[in-house]
């Protein structure tokens, strides 16, 4: 099952893409039909601070919707427009930098970090699947991508033990990293130049970790135009994805909701000789293994 946050009829709901299926579930008017009651939650970051006894009530919901399909709570995947899982995420995203060895290499670095690099992205960066990146034209030269694996957090915590912290994470989706790498130079730190409006496509849903068996040997590809520009696989983290919720948690409480983008593989533009970066009308494709692909164009 993975789950979405969409636009149908005028209307912004959480949903249910059973697996294997290209069918959407509306929970909510699903439950109403089945029940009678509407306890489902209106918008994903309720959906995910329920935990457990979210992701049972919907199982529930979906089994008994199509059983009993009708327009009116059960629709095709092309009929809705996807937003991003979490639209307007309640603080920051975490990112990691230079988690790849070949990647930390690619940018000029002559070692691989000893530890963690954290920084963040500002929620407004935040768009969906297919929807437009802005080139900012009048603000960078040098636009660039970051395919990457991204977790959702599902439980609040500090101090999370590694060998604790799959526990923690609610489900996972993928995000590209938009970057402006002239204003991540000039200004000497990764926040401006990653926050731009639209640096932050994510989706196209979340997979709830329940339906992910090793998130640590996930295929991650990133193709622009159609050509493949970073091929990896989640193996090959410098830092885990319990090693990267263990640190940031030393000290910082994780809620539920949050989002980690793990780190981007080698393959970026800034990385090419010459440079390759994005212009107006390309088309960015992110896929990871287990979840789908993320599909974004460059607009003006």
């Amino acid at each position: 099952m993975k789950l979405i946050t969409a636009l149908f009829d005028g209307e912004t709901f959480v949903g249910a893409v059973p697996q294997g299926d290209d069918r959407v579930v509306h929970l909510r008017r699903a439950e109403r039909a089945m029940a009678g009651t509407e306890m489902m939650p209106t918008t994903m970051l309720a959906a995910i601070a329920q935990g457990e006894e979210f992701l049972a009530r919907a199982q529930e919901v979906v089994d008994w919707a199509l059983a009993h399909p009708t327009p009116q709570y059960v629709c095709r995947l092309n009929d809705v427009r996807l937003l991003a899982p979490i639209p307007r995420p309640a603080k920051n995203i975490f990112c990691i930098g230079k988690n790849y060895v070949d990647h930390a290499l690619e940018l000029g670095g002559a070692d691989v970090p000893e530890h963690l690099i954290v920084f963040t992205k500002a929620p407004t960066t935040v768009i969906g699947h297919e929807e437009t990146i802005l080139r900012h034209a009048g603000v960078t030269n040098e636009l660039d991508y970051e395919g990457e694996l991204a977790v959702v957090i599902g439980k609040q915590g500090r101090g999370i033990r590694r060998e604790d912290a799959l526990d923690y994470v609610f489900g996972y989706t993928i995000i590209n990293d938009v970057t402006a790498r002239d204003l991540q130079e000039r200004h000497q730190q990764y926040f401006l130049g990653k926050s731009l409006d639209t640096f932050c496509p994510m989706g196209p849903w979340i997979v709830p970790s329940k339906f992910m068996k090793n998130p640590n040997a996930l295929h991650i590809e990133t193709q622009v135009n159609g050509e493949v520009r970073q091929q990896a696989n989640t193996k090959q983290l410098i830092f885990s994805i319990e090693s990267i919720i263990e640190t940031i948690s030393k000290g910082i409480t994780l809620e539920p909701g949050d989002i980690i983008a793990t780190g981007t593989p080698a393959g970026v533009g800034k990385g090419m000789n010459p440079p390759r970066f994005l212009q107006t009308g390309d088309v960015i494709e992110v896929t990871v293994e287990g979840i789908g692909t993320l599909r974004n164009k460059v607009g003006e």
